[in-house]
C-alpha cells in the first residue's frame, strides 16, 4: 500500500477507536436499539468517516448481523454486542465491544464472557506478527476461552480486508483450524467470539437481517428497483447496507424495490446468526495493520 493508503487506513482506525469510546457512553439498559445505532452511524460521519457497515446490536443468543429495522422498537438488554466500521474512501477499520446489560446470576455470568473474548483478543494481538499463521492465531484464542470455561463460536471467524471489501478472502479462525496461512502485510480484523454453551459453539442463519450487499448488477423492471440500484452502486459500492438507509432516503415505499432487487440476484440479504442452542454469545474485536517490520492495532 502507498502512503495515502495507510494514511486513510490510519485514520478511520481513530475514528473507530473514537467511536468506541462514544458507544460505552449511550449504550445502557433499554435504550432503543434504534437510538444506538443512529447515534453511532451519525457520530462517525460527524468525526470524517463513512459506515462501513450498519451498526451490528446483537442481543444474547444472536451473535452477529442483528441491526435495527427502521421501525424497530427493541430496548437494549442481556448481553449486547456492539460491532461497527468506519471507512475512509473504502478503507476499512471494523472494531465491536460487548456489554453486560443484566442483573442478578445471569449479569456475572456474562461479564465472564465478555471477559474471554476480550483476553483472546488481547493474546492473539501479541501473537500477531508478519508470517505468523492463522493457525496460531486461532489456536491462542481458542486455548484463552477454552481456560475461561467457555466454547468459541468456531465457524464465526476474524478476516482480511481490502478497499471496499470487509471479508476479502483470508480467514483468521478462533480455533487452530490447521490450514496454516500465513499474514502477509495487509489489514485484518480479529474478533474472537464466545459462548456459554457445553455444545459445539456454532452459528446457523436465522431470520433475514435487513443488511444486504451489492453482488451483481441485474435486469430489473421497476423504474425505482433501478434508481435505488444506481444508489446503492454509487454509495455503497460493495460494502453492506441496510433497508433502514435505503427508506430513509427514498421512503418505506423501496421496501419493494429491495425485495425486487434481492430477487433479481443484485443483491445478496444477510441473516442474522445465532448460536445454535441458544447460548448466550459475547464479541471482541479490533483492526490490525501488519508490515513487515512492525504491527498497528488501528482501533484501539
Amino acid at each position: 500500500m502507498d502512503t495515502k493508503e495507510k494514511d486513510k487506513i490510519l485514520k478511520a482506525g481513530k475514528i473507530a477507536s473514537q467511536i468506541r469510546y462514544y458507544t460505552k457512553t449511550i449504550v445502557k439498559k433499554d435504550v432503543p436499539l434504534l437510538e444506538i445505532a443512529e447515534k453511532i452511524e451519525s457520530e462517525i460521519v460527524k468525526l470524517g468517516g463513512k459506515p462501513a457497515f450498519p451498526v451490528n446490536l446483537s442481543i444474547n443468543d444472536i451473535a452477529a448481523h442483528y441491526t435495527p429495522s427502521h421501525n424497530d422498537e427493541t430496548l437494549a438488554y442481556g448481553l449486547l454486542k456492539v460491532d461497527f466500521g468506519v471507512h475512509i474512501d473504502g478503507f476499512i477499520a471494523d472494531t465491536s465491544l460487548s456489554f453486560d446489560l443484566d442483573t442478578g446470576e445471569s449479569s456475572h455470568e456474562n461479564k465472564e464472557l465478555i471477559k474471554a473474548s476480550e483476553e483472546a483478543l488481547e493474546n492473539a494481538i501479541k501473537k500477531i506478527k508478519y508470517n505468523v499463521t492463522t493457525s496460531e492465531i486461532g489456536k491462542v484464542i481458542h486455548e484463552t476461552i477454552n481456560k475461561k470455561g467457555f466454547t468459541p463460536i468456531i465457524n464465526l471467524s476474524g478476516h482480511s480486508i481490502e478497499q471496499y471489501e470487509l471479508h476479502s478472502g483470508i480467514t483468521i479462525p478462533n480455533i487452530d483450524d490447521g490450514k496454516n496461512l500465513k499474514l502477509e502485510e495487509g489489514v485484518y480484523a480479529i474478533e474472537p467470539f464466545a459462548t456459554n454453551s457445553s455444545a459445539s459453539g456454532r452459528v446457523y442463519d436465522g431470520k433475514p437481517s435487513g443488511i444486504y450487499s451489492l453482488t451483481k448488477r441485474k435486469p430489473v423492471r421497476s423504474p425505482n428497483a433501478r434508481k435505488i440500484l444506481d444508489f446503492i452502486e454509487k454509495e455503497y459500492s460493495t460494502l453492506p447496507f441496510c433497508s433502514r438507509w435505503i427508506i430513509k432516503k427514498f421512503g418505506s415505499s423501496s421496501i419493494l424495490s429491495l425485495k425486487e432487487l434481492e430477487n433479481s440476484g443484485s443483491l445478496h440479504h444477510f441473516s442474522q446468526l445465532v448460536e445454535s442452542s441458544h447460548s448466550n454469545v459475547s464479541q471482541a474485536e479490533h483492526t490490525i495493520l501488519v508490515e513487515k517490520d512492525k504491527i498497528t492495532v488501528t482501533t484501539i
